[in-house]
This record gives structure tokens, sequence and C-alpha cells, in this order.
């Protein structure tokens, strides 16, 4: 009744407003909205106080250092491969080197110039044909007749003197180079002897023989150097007669260079030629010069046997470019094992003495088998047997 009363004691107009319950204090989820609040309020204000940070949009992330690359190191381009003779031309005044794939020297006597593709350190003096492949022919060397292939410099000037060269050590030691002459006469013979002679004997073949071609090949395979036998006039002419085609000091220029032309062509891969017998031929400027001229021509050397102390052929040979070898001893003008290893020695001694020295022998089976027991004795003693290319003087290379 009392509420009653209340009621009726109010001024007209006001309504009755239910009570609500007092509050018992802030809820925790109240608090944890409001610390929100202030944190996005203050991450923003930080935000805002920051260096101009949008001129930069690389360094919005605030959190997150920087991170410079390094700049990268190009990888290493490949190695060419190593091109073929043909692919580039050499600069001009570059000497042209012999066979086979383009060789670059470096700081050789031949002053080579910038490398083109890989760099081959290698002496001058171990220049020669691949022996894998020394019984094929360059054609490039190569010059087409009636009576068969002749030698001929090629077109970039390389010679069979240097192409067809077995290769040597370059050592300066003492040398001693052997020539045995005579092949292709004898079947049997010259089988053994291409079987039988260290690889380092130079063979002489003789154009009067059979089946010069496949000797040749078989002599090439073996590692042998080779060089042409051409039969000259002796001053006893024609009592003692070298053979078919002699070259003579009554025939006309033309003869002469016809019948060289044929010895010539009886096989190819030489490197030059020897005479055989030709004291009067060779001590007559009229005959000689020509021949020695047309040698120089072809590139061929020319190994004089050293049988005539009148021979014209150290003069000519340095006046037409020829690159030229005298023999010092006939080492089996005697054919007796005794009397021939005393010759060898005597080369031996004079090799000690002047650096090298130069052999002469022909393909008697006695020669053959004392030569080769001879050198594998000498190899003990420090004697090197090396081609006749290496000993000759060159005027080429000065």
């Amino acid at each position: 009744m009392a509420e009653i009363g209340k009621d009726i004691e109010r001024p007209l107009g006001q309504t009755l407003r239910s009570r609500r319950p007092a509050s018992r204090g802030i809820s925790g989820g109240a608090v944890a909205a409001a610390l929100a609040v202030l944190a996005v309020i203050g991450v923003s204000g930080a935000i805002a106080f920051r260096e101009k940070p949008f001129r930069k949009p690389e360094e919005v992330a605030v959190s997150t250092p920087k991170v410079v690359a390094a700049p990268a190191t190009p990888a290493p381009a490949p190695a060419p491969a190593p091109a073929p003779v043909a692919a580039a031309a050499p600069p001009a005044g570059t000497p042209m080197k012999s066979g086979g794939p383009q060789i670059i020297h470096v700081q050789t006597e031949e002053g080579d110039g910038p490398p083109k593709a890989a760099i081959v350190i290698r002496d001058p003096s171990t220049l020669g044909q691949n022996l894998k492949v020394a019984h094929i022919p360059d054609k490039a060397l190569i010059e087409a007749s009636d009576t068969g292939p002749l030698p001929i410099r090629s077109a970039d000037g390389r010679r069979p003197f240097d192409v067809y060269a077995r290769p040597w050590s370059g050592a300066r030691g003492a040398r001693v180079a052997i020539v045995i002459g005579g092949l292709a006469v004898s079947q049997t013979g010259t089988q053994a002897a291409i079987q039988k002679l260290p690889a380092e004997v130079t063979l002489a073949f003789a154009p009067q023989g059979n089946s010069i071609g496949r000797w040749m090949q078989a002599a090439r395979q073996g590692g042998h150097e080779i060089v042409m036998q051409v039969p000259l006039e002796p001053f006893d002419y024609p009592n003692v007669n070298p053979g078919r085609n002699t070259l003579t000091v009554a025939a006309s220029p033309d003869e002469n260079l016809k019948n060289l032309h044929w010895a010539l062509s009886r096989t190819t891969n030489y490197t030059g030629v020897m005479n055989y017998m030709g004291a009067r031929f060779s001590a007559d400027p009229n005959a000689m010069a020509p021949f020695m001229a047309e040698l120089g021509k072809r590139g061929l050397a020319y190994i004089d046997d050293g049988s005539s102390a009148r021979t014209l052929a150290p003069d000519l040979a340095l006046k037409d470019g020829v690159p030229f070898v005298a023999g010092d001893t006939a080492i089996d003008s005697v054919q007796d094992r005794g009397e021939i290893l005393k010759k060898l020695d005597s080369l031996e001694a004079t090799a000690r003495a002047k650096g090298s020295a130069v052999g002469i022998g022909s393909a008697f089976d006695l020669t053959v088998d004392t030569v080769t027991s001879w050198i594998a004795e000498a190899k003990k003693r420090g004697i090197e047997i090396v081609p006749i290319s290496a000993v000759a003087i060159d005027p080429q290379k000065g």
C-alpha cells in the first residue's frame, strides 16, 4: 500500500521506470577491447612519425632489414672447342705451321701472333707429322704429273720437309742421324730394314725399286722418316752407272728435270732427296744449279752423302733456300761388323764434340743388324738418335 501511495503522489505525466540492478564493475571484455583500440592508435602514431615511409616503398616493411643483393658474378663462358684449320685465317705475317690442326706457339723462336683458340706450348724442333697418319699423303702437297704425284709446296706455304718430318725431342745433347739407303731394291731386305731398324733411323728409297708406295706406307707406319734417292752422274760414267734415268752434265736442264721428276714421283711422304753417286754432277754448276733450284721450289731438303769434297751443294742450297745436310761417315763401306761398329763409334765421338753427326749406310743385312744393336747401347750412353731433318741447316729458319 505504501508503494501505491507514492505513485499517487507523483506529478502527472511522469511514468514509472523499472529499476535496474546496480553495476558490479567493468567486465573483462570491455578491458580487452579498450586495449586493442589503444594498440591500434599507438601503431598508427608510430607509423605517422617515421621518416616519410611511403616515398620509399621498398622500406615499408619496418620489421625486416633491407637485403642488398651482391653483384652477380658472371658464370665463366665454356671454353670454345678448337677450331678446324680452315675455320679462321691467321693474322697477316703469321708463319704457317705444318700439318694437322693449327698450333699456337707461346714465346717460341718463330714469334707467333695472338692465339685463336687453345694455347699449346711446343718446341719448334718437334714439328712433324702425327705418326698415326704419317703414311697418308697430304693432298695439298701433291702436284699431279704424267709420271705420278710430285711433291710441292702447299698454297699456304707448307713444305714436305716440314710436314713429313718425324718429331724428335728438341734437346741439344749429342745427336746422331743415320740414313740407310737402297730400300725397295730387295723386297726381303726392305722388309727386314723396316721391321728391325729403330724408328728414329731415316730410310732412303731407290727409285728403281719395286712396290715403293707400299714400302713407303710400311716405313711411315713404323715411324721412320724417309727420303728419295736420285741417281746423279759419277766421274767414270757410264762405266759406273747409277741406274735408270740418271741426271748427267751433258743433258739439258729440261732433260734433267724430267728425270728428276720421274724419281720424285715414285712415291710420296718424304722430306727430301739424297744423291746416289754424282761426284761429277754435283761439281758442275750448270747441271747442279737447276737441280737445286727445283728442290727449293718444291720445299724439299737435300742430303749429300758426303762422298765428294767438290760438291757445290752447300752454297747452292743456301742460295735456293733448300734445307741441307752433309754426311760425316759412310758406316758400311767395309762389310764387317767390327768395322761398322768403329764407324758408328766415331759418329758418337763427333756428335759429342760438335752436337750432331750423320752416318750413311745401305740396307745390307749386316748393316741393319749392327746398327740396330749399336743404337740400343748408344741410347743408354745418352746419345739421341734423330731423323735426318732434325740436323738439317734450313736457310728459311735462319
